[in-house]
């Protein structure tokens, strides 16, 4: 990357979609640091699914915000957890760094989330019929704030990492994809 490009490569989109996985390539590929904020979260304040429980989704969403800060000022690649654009400061944050939307196809993420003790799919009700709807709710919001956009539901996600490395170092990076 060039200085012009020192911006962060923030990923976003739906549980399920690779953010984590795809993030730690990407970032190997371009030899900068690699933060995941919900791995912040973790290492700060304990488990994701506990803090929902013990302290509720909008004391999550604070302390979300704060480990999204702290992921942007170290720059390199940054995975967001998929709820984390709903925070308007985090979304007027994102506006200075390149943001990479990760989709994925329901019938795809339903062997990536199912038993993965997300606090948001918990319940009675059909965990990929809750996913759906989280989605949908938060599709225009994912799309308001990305640049490009990659699908992770077929291939092998090496494609996925060679076409954000190849969009990162492009010298123009304003083109949807």
């Amino acid at each position: 990357m060039t200085p012009a490009d020192a911006r962060a490569i923030v990923l976003v989109g739906p549980m399920g979609a690779g953010k984590t996985s795809v993030g730690r390539r990407v970032a190997r590929a371009l030899g900068v640091p690699f933060s995941d904020t919900d791995k912040i979260v973790v290492r700060d304040h304990g488990p994701i699914p506990e803090l929902f429980v013990t302290h509720g989704e909008a004391r999550f969403r604070e302390l979300e915000r704060a480990a999204v800060a702290e992921a942007l000022s170290t720059g390199g690649v940054v995975a967001l957890g998929g709820g984390a654009v709903l925070d308007a400061q985090t979304r007027a944050a994102l506006a200075e760094h390149r943001v990479v939307l990760l989709t994925v196809a329901p019938h795809i993420v339903s062997s990536r989330i199912l038993g993965s003790g997300r606090p948001l799919l918990a319940g009675d009700d059909d965990p990929i019929a809750r996913w759906r709807r989280i989605y949908q709710e938060r599709r225009p919001v994912y799309e308001r704030v990305a640049d490009v956009t990659f699908d992770t539901s077929s291939g092998p996600l090496s494609n996925v990492v060679a076409d954000i490395v190849a969009w990162a170092q492009a010298p123009s990076t304003e083109e949807e994809r």
